[in-house]
């Protein structure tokens, strides 16, 4: 199946979950491991995430800034990942109201001045001189993302980071042109991937993770993300979107479903912060139960309004799963836990040995993401 200027093997494309894996965000063997075996196991390309684009743009100090001499030491990871007949794609982003401060030990930008939990503090609002530097750090991560081998490119705008936060009414209340109406909300991601694809040249696919829905009251909606997502497409940059929910600031469970592992979050966290979680858990991870393909009623919409490729995202654990999204016109599926779970499952999807994965959605593989991402069952 064609992806921009690149030919994938299959339609599964192995989504984004940062793998916990870059201690200080360096590269490792074991985050090259966890990629070869994603590439081993027949995914036509793995997805490594999250690339942040500078310092600032960091969701804690053990995430990776894509520069140049990390590019140089990423080039061992795509290079084993071609070796198993595999592509590979760069999530880069900038984490914004969700960055961690006090990790990072640097600011963050917001679209207007707010408290942020995940901030510890205060967020001051973007100068549009930062905004400009924002852009200049996209495009330095895109080239950098050539440089180490990257086949693809997918742009952050989803989950409350930085450029989905400035889509979204309830946070983003600037009066100049990167707020207001729907189209001057969407002017920063429109240059943020004007920019990616210009660096990125046409050798590499750019792609985009794309809020439907904040899960937030007043949020993102599809009422602005449709008319959003036929700018992106009008404007020619990126070669699909895949489509995605929910707020890492507000509503992280929107886009998982499942169970809440609460027991496991408050282990894996120092005292003081469990201490916060048994206080405010139950607020800030709200309960949704889990469904096959939960995304669907949302992408159809999506699929409804444009032509462009479209990767379906959330819930996918099943042979009918992907053959009801090919039959409803979407391009690709992404999966995440289901490969966490059984990493060769595309395999036995191909060899017809199954029609099912093994995940259970109990999502305790989210508490695991500060000592190498897993599913707790293998």
């Amino acid at each position: 199946m064609r992806l921009g200027p690149l030919t994938l093997k299959n339609r599964f494309i192995k989504a984004a979950t940062f793998e916990g894996r870059m201690p200080r965000g360096e590269v490792t063997d074991d985050l090259i491991d966890f990629h070869v075996e994603v590439a081993r196991g027949g995914a036509a390309m793995t997805t490594v995430a999250y690339c942040a684009i500078s310092d600032g743009g960091r969701v804690h100090r053990d995430t990776m800034v894509l520069d140049s001499r990390r590019a140089a030491a990423l080039r061992r990871l795509t290079d084993a990942v071609h070796a198993e007949d595999a592509l590979v794609c760069a999530q880069i982003g900038h984490a914004g109201l969700v960055a961690n401060t006090r990790s990072n030990r640097t600011r963050t930008l917001a679209p207007s001045t707010r408290l942020s939990a995940p901030a510890m503090g205060l967020v001051r609002g973007a100068t549009l001189g930062q905004l400009d530097q924002v852009i200049d750090d996209f495009g330095a991560a895109a080239r950098n993302a050539v440089d180490a081998g990257f086949d693809a490119i997918e742009v952050h705008l989803g989950h409350g980071y930085l450029v989905s936060s400035f889509f979204s009414p309830n946070l983003n209340k600037r009066s100049d042109r990167y707020g207001g109406d729907m189209a001057r909300r969407a002017e920063l991601g429109r240059r943020v991937l004007e920019r990616v694809r210009h660096e990125a040249g046409d050798s590499v696919a750019v792609t985009a993770k794309f809020n439907m829905d904040d899960g937030v009251r007043g949020g993102f909606w599809l009422t602005d993300s449709l008319p959003t997502a036929r700018l992106l497409e009008s404007d020619g940059h990126v070669d699909a979107l895949e489509l995605t929910g929910g707020s890492s600031l507000f509503n992280p469970m929107y886009y998982f479903r499942g169970d809440v592992p609460m027991a496991e979050f408050i282990a894996s966290q120092p005292a003081v912060v469990g201490l916060g979680l048994r206080v405010i858990g139950s607020r800030m991870f709200r309960s949704y139960p889990f469904e096959e393909a939960f995304f669907l009623p949302q992408a159809r919409q999506f699929r409804e309004t444009l032509s462009m490729p479209l990767i379906l995202l959330g819930g996918i654990n099943t042979m009918d799963t992907v053959e009801t999204a090919m039959t409803e016109g979407f391009e690709f599926v992404a999966m995440a836990r289901a490969l966490l779970r059984d990493p060769d499952l595309v395999n036995k999807f191909r060899a017809e040995t199954t029609r099912e994965g093994l995940c259970v959605h109990c999502t305790k593989c989210m508490a695991t993401i500060f000592g190498g991402t897993h599913c707790v069952l293998r």
